[in-house]
């Protein structure tokens, strides 16, 4: 069986970017979700001399462990200001200290989406252009605008972007199987 890993960019508690993963999750069968949430990874904010004074962190070394064990990845990305939240960020710094490759080569839905009409778009686009440097291969993103006028009931209510997002779940599913 498959194993996935989902992660979204933020530590709210309230994440519209969790509701998003929760809801892409559903669409998929006979695959392991290993969901994580980067409140159970506090880190002191990187920096190299914080690095050569006390090593890398322990919860660092754990979080590397289960993305080695990952088949992909379905990321959902929250914006800030235009980029990723700041917890999502640090977390990327410590970890690429243990492996630069992050993401493994291994395939990934990559995904954002916010309250406004650009749907976290600048992010991703971003992400787009950072992730392949750190080993993800993108096999399809998705940007949901307008979070609480399309996301009603648990699900997408707009026609064409469950169509959309149906479609990218598919492209991930046949480069999870390649």
């Amino acid at each position: 069986m498959k194993k996935i890993i989902t992660i979204a960019g933020t530590n709210s508690q309230k994440s519209i970017n969790k509701s998003l993963l929760s809801y892409t999750t559903s669409f998929l069968e006979e695959v392991e979700f290993i969901s994580i949430d980067l409140n159970d990874y506090v880190l002191p904010i990187y920096g190299v001399d914080y690095e050569a004074e006390n090593g890398i962190p322990t919860a660092v070394k754990r979080l590397d462990e289960l993305i080695n064990q990952a088949d992909g990845f379905i990321i959902s990305l929250a914006e800030h200001n235009g980029a990723y939240a700041a917890v999502f960020k640090n977390v990327i710094d410590w970890l690429s200290r243990v492996h630069m490759k992050i993401w493994r080569e291994k395939p990934m839905l990559l995904m954002a989406t916010s309250p406004g009409d650009r749907g976290g778009i600048t992010v991703l686009q971003s992400a787009k252009t950072y992730f392949p440097y750190l080993g993800a291969h993108i096999a399809a993103d998705f940007s949901l605008p307008s979070f609480y006028d399309n996301f009603l009931e648990d699900e997408i209510a707009d026609h064409e972007l469950k169509e959309e997002l149906t479609q990218k779940i598919l492209l991930f599913q046949q480069q999870l199987s390649a």
